[in-house]
């Protein structure tokens, strides 16, 4: 049976070791480290022998002096988080859907948008910022001011949202990324929401 890595008395007898081991690569003799911390010679040397318990009060000026954090300091490996986004609740606007594809306050936001066929654009936006799209499957027609933009798979697109916009399907789905901003993000997703 292997010992538990985040066991404490685990955790705790690898700092010796491990200060000893940063000591070293930095070419610092105790006395050095002593004068840089404003810990004993003696206090530092029962550290790394494992002679003297460590404490948060002997360790963050140790880490402040590497320049490392208590992680490190301790040898103790940092844990990864799950990566996968669950549970986001898609976001629904007339024929179109919007799927979070992140769950912090990243900006600009990526989405996986999945429109219907027949979208129609009624109303050109404007607002601040800038948008991406990039479409997986199908044929987008991005309208950008007074032009109409065919966007096919692997195509994608960057506009400034000055500039009144809006997007148009033909008779097939299309499934599209789109990174927006916090505007953006309010008017193509929140605002039409509320009106469908």
């Amino acid at each position: 049976m292997t010992a538990d890595p985040t066991d404490q008395g685990a955790v705790l007898a690898r700092v010796g070791p491990r200060l000893a081991e940063l000591r070293r690569e930095r070419d610092l003799t105790l006395a050095a480290l002593s004068r840089t911390t404003g810990i004993s010679t003696s206090t530092l040397s029962r550290l790394e022998s494992g002679h003297r318990r460590a404490t948060l009060e002997l360790l963050l000026p140790i880490a402040r002096a590497y320049g490392v954090g208590l992680d490190d300091l301790v040898g103790a490996e940092p844990s990864v988080p799950d990566p996968r986004v669950h549970g986001l609740e898609p976001i629904r606007t007339g024929s179109a859907v919007a799927y979070p594809l992140t769950r912090g306050p990243v900006q600009p936001r990526p989405y996986r948008l999945v429109y219907g066929p027949g979208l129609e654009c009624t109303e050109l936006r404007t607002h601040e910022g800038f948008e991406w799209v990039y479409v997986l499957s199908g044929r987008l027609t991005l309208l950008l001011g007074d032009k109409e933009i065919q966007l096919g798979v692997g195509e994608a697109a960057e506009f400034d949202c000055h500039v009144p916009h809006g997007f148009a399907t033909g008779d097939r789905p299309v499934e599209a990324l789109s990174l927006f901003g916090k505007q953006g993000e309010r008017a193509h997703l929140r605002a039409s929401g509320r009106r469908a």
